[in-house]
């Protein structure tokens, strides 16, 4: 079956709308464009990271679902690429059952990934997958209660949240009450469900990017598994990832095994970060986001496809390939101030290795921890990837202006 993409701005342009304009989504437009795609980027805010190299941009609450359909009728998109989490999903799930437009990767993955209890009930409860004890509570007296039932310290986080917020972790019941406030106003969207988990005595955790993309002879989809990215977080938010992550054949192949069981459970084409927590051969599912993961970023330096590549060919049908062709490493960079309008020197310093490249999101305001850029570096162990790609980083200086 031959795919046909035609030209954009004109009659035959095959259009994508992507909703959620960050970082992520701005690598993506960027692939999808080389492919001569036309792009629309939306967000909640003015010139975001997206929205600076897409074709079209537009403005608007995309949890409201009369923008959100109002939107869409104007687009009139082939495919609909879901980036965060504040999304009228439901529009979604309406738009793909009248064949209107395509979700990616499916509305149901949309509609179960974009809130935590639906993902987890799928793969612990539905397939039986192997994950953290768990409890989720929707007042402060069903989350007391579920605080002592899983026991401390536990990790608690909001349904509906991404990149760390809302989420901590409460060593003892004095936390209970400031985690419970935490998690409320931290969310995406403040659906007032928590999820309480129990600590996992793992020894790393992985993203092992899962790619559901179609053969280019029969047609039929098949999955392929990039090499296993280890990274390290703080307060639910990645600070650094490497690749390849050393880990034992039968984890891999166990990391695999959940991996596949649970994107074919979601369904369509297109890339998924599956979050593993791994000890010797044991392997918990933690997390899967339907969509390119920050986490991935490292891939930008380490695989002939990155992630976003990855991500825009098998949404278009076309094939790809998941070869890792260096060892190497990614650091975030952070604004470390509350301002707009910021700065960014010492990037001579930051590029002097040849083995170094980064990513400055040109995001209009940031935040002390908010990400800004990102470091990569190349090397020959992970090890020394890490070393390079964090000193890569402090070299970058924010400045106010």
């Amino acid at each position: 079956m031959s795919v046909t993409i035609g030209t954009p701005l004109q009659s035959s342009a095959f259009k994508v709308l992507l909703l959620g304009s960050g970082e992520l989504g701005k690598e993506v437009v960027i692939s999808l464009q080389r492919l001569g795609v036309e792009v629309h980027a939306a967000d909640r805010y003015d010139h975001a990271p997206a929205m600076q190299v897409a074709h079209y941009s537009y403005t608007l609450n995309m949890a409201n679902a009369e923008e959100l359909k109002q939107l869409i009728q104007q687009v009139k998109p082939h495919l609909i690429i879901p980036e965060i989490e504040a999304i009228a999903t439901q529009v979604l799930v309406d738009i793909e059952q009248q064949n209107i437009a395509t979700v990616i990767p499916s509305a149901k993955a949309v509609n179960l990934t974009m809130n935590r209890e639906g993902i987890r009930r799928l793969a612990a409860e539905e397939l039986g997958l192997p994950t953290s004890a768990y409890r989720f509570a929707d007042t402060l007296e069903s989350f007391r209660a579920a605080c002592d039932d899983i026991g401390y310290p536990n990790f608690v986080k909001p349904v509906m949240s991404s990149s760390g917020k809302g989420q901590s972790r409460v060593k003892n019941f004095d936390e209970v009450d400031a985690a419970w406030t935490y998690a409320q106003t931290g969310g995406r969207v403040n659906q007032g469900t928590v999820i309480v988990e129990s600590q996992i005595d793992f020894d790393f955790e992985i993203t092992l990017l899962t790619v559901r993309a179609k053969n280019a002879e029969t047609g039929e989809i098949e999955t392929q598994y990039c090499d296993p990215i280890g990274h390290r977080q703080d307060s639910g938010d990645y600070v650094e990832s490497w690749q390849p992550q050393a880990m034992t054949p039968a984890a891999l192949e166990e990391s695999k095994r959940i991996a596949n069981k649970v994107t074919i459970a979601l369904g369509g084409c297109g890339i998924f970060g599956v979050e593993l927590f791994v000890k010797g051969d044991q392997v918990w599912f933690s997390e899967v986001s339907p969509r390119p993961h920050d986490t991935g970023l490292v891939t930008l330096a380490s695989q002939f496809q990155s992630e976003f590549e990855l991500h825009a060919r098998a949404i278009l049908g076309l094939p790809v390939n998941t070869t890792r062709h260096s060892v190497a490493a990614s650091a975030v960079i952070y604004a470390g101030v509350d301002d707009h309008n910021l700065s960014f020197s010492g990037l001579n310093l930051a590029l002097a290795n040849p083995n170094t490249d980064i990513r400055l999101f040109g995001k209009p305001e940031g935040f002390k921890r908010r990400r800004m850029g990102v470091a990569t570096a190349r090397a020959e162990t992970t090890d020394q990837a890490r070393e390079l790609a964090l000193h890569t980083a402090t070299q970058v200086s924010v400045q106010q202006n």
